[in-house]
């Protein structure tokens, strides 16, 4: 997301349709096809039932996106932001435990991957409360009379059990990659023939309520602004680095053995919040925070580091 903060001249939805139709469409089709031998006969070859399952994760993963901006409107960045994190973390790790290895919740293995969900539990909320403490002025919530903290709470809770599902789809979409290997595609790249048809319902979704943004604030207009003809590198930049992520994950789950789409969901979601912090005070975000919120930011991201280290050594048994 860092490339965002040089887009200001544009509204929210014209970086984020740009943003989607890369990240979500164009990138993850030309790594496909790129990397994937003989890609249209891999999904031939898929059963039906597999890509009717990946489409539903898709839209699920697609309408979490979604109502994170609603929910966090609702309930304000700290706690929101905590809820949504918080629970599509958890449900995307602990989810493909229950149902791909049960036996795991018992043993030495799962009893710490389970603590490490906790410490990231733990760490996301603190280092949301930093970000609280950090900007004192924000309200709480932007909707205005009418809109009730127990309906900002569902959206939260509907948008983080959502947004778990992009894992539940790679977790259980493993027909598809499988058929791509047999086909001939590299063991590290056969996870790009799963993410061209996860993301395509994720585009829809987005794109979808970017146009619904452009249409009610007018903001169409902004693209063709000649001072602003490099915001459109900057979108793509924003959809590449996404998508690069994603194919760095799938080869690294694979080798975390058997927990790895759980372990590796957990690792991902510490790191990439790690990495947000980092960013935010290498870019001079908490230049005016107090020393409390310091602290408590680099608390929360030392929970998280230590969180990363227990689901290392679960692996390690």
């Amino acid at each position: 997301m860092l490339p965002m903060k040089f887009t200001r001249r544009w509204a929210w939805e014209n970086t984020w349709l740009i943003f989607s139709a890369t990240a979500y469409l164009v990138w993850p089709w030309v790594l496909a096809l790129l990397t994937i031998p003989h890609l249209g006969a891999a999904y031939a070859s898929t059963s039906g039932r597999a890509l009717l399952l990946l489409e539903v994760f898709g839209v699920g993963w697609g309408l979490g996106a979604v109502t994170f901006g609603l929910g966090v409107d609702r309930l304000g960045l700290a706690l929101g932001f905590t809820v949504i994190i918080g629970l599509a973390a958890s449900a995307g790790t602990l989810i493909p435990m229950i149902i791909l290895s049960p036996g795991k919740l018992a043993q030495t293995q799962g009893r710490l991957t389970i603590l490490a969900m906790l410490l990231v539990l733990v760490g996301l909320a603190l280092c949301s409360w930093a970000g609280k403490l950090r900007d004192p002025g924000q309200p709480p919530s932007s909707g205005g009379e009418g809109r009730s903290f127990s309906v900002g709470m569902a959206i939260c809770i509907a948008s983080g059990l959502l947004s778990a599902c992009g894992n539940l789809g790679f977790a259980f979409g493993g027909e598809v990659v499988q058929r791509a290997i047999e086909r001939g595609a590299a063991e590290s790249m056969a996870g790009n023939a799963l993410w061209a048809l996860l993301t395509i319902p994720l585009f829809v979704c987005n794109a979808g309520y970017c146009a619904w943004l452009l249409r009610k604030h007018r903001t169409t207009a902004n693209f063709f602004q000649p001072a602003t003809r490099l915001y459109w590198a900057w979108g793509t930049a924003m959809g590449f680095l996404w998508i690069a992520g994603f194919v760095c994950y799938a080869p690294g789950t694979r080798l975390l053995g058997t927990l790895g789409a759980s372990a590796g969901w957990a690792i991902m979601m510490s790191s990439m919040v790690i990495t947000a912090n980092l960013w935010g005070l290498a870019t001079g975000e908490w230049k005016a925070a107090s020393r409390g919120a310091r602290a408590l930011l680099f608390g929360g991201v030392a929970l998280l580091v230590l969180a990363i280290g227990v689901v290392g050594d679960a692996n390690r048994l």
